[in-house]
């Protein structure tokens, strides 16, 4: 079975240890750009990231990006919802696919 992590402010990750996610608190002392590392490094399949977070983290996640392993996924947090994550996800789809297939025709 493959690990899924994810990292964010404490407040937006803690209920999903009862999912069997893995959580990575950001915290003032940490750094999160190493903590990314880490969890790749490690073996992680599926990397869940708050939006919040993964905007401070944008160049560690491009330089990973064309990796099939692991996924980084931006996730709303509890300040709200920035759009990153379909945004993401539409430009995985646009990349796999060969078209955005979200596109008015």
């Amino acid at each position: 079975m493959h690990k899924i992590a994810i990292m964010g402010d404490l407040d937006s990750i803690t209920g999903f240890s009862s999912l069997g996610l893995d959580t990575f608190a950001e915290s003032s002392s940490s750094n999160p750009a190493l903590v990314l590392h880490q969890l790749i490094d490690s073996g992680y399949a599926v990397i869940f990231v708050t939006e919040h977070l993964a905007e401070k983290l944008q160049d560690e996640i491009r330089k990973v990006a064309d990796r099939m392993v692991p996924v980084i996924v931006p996730i709303p947090g509890i300040a709200g919802n920035k759009g990153m994550g379909m945004k993401a996800i539409s430009e995985a789809v646009e990349k796999a696919v060969g078209s955005d297939i979200l596109a008015d025709t």
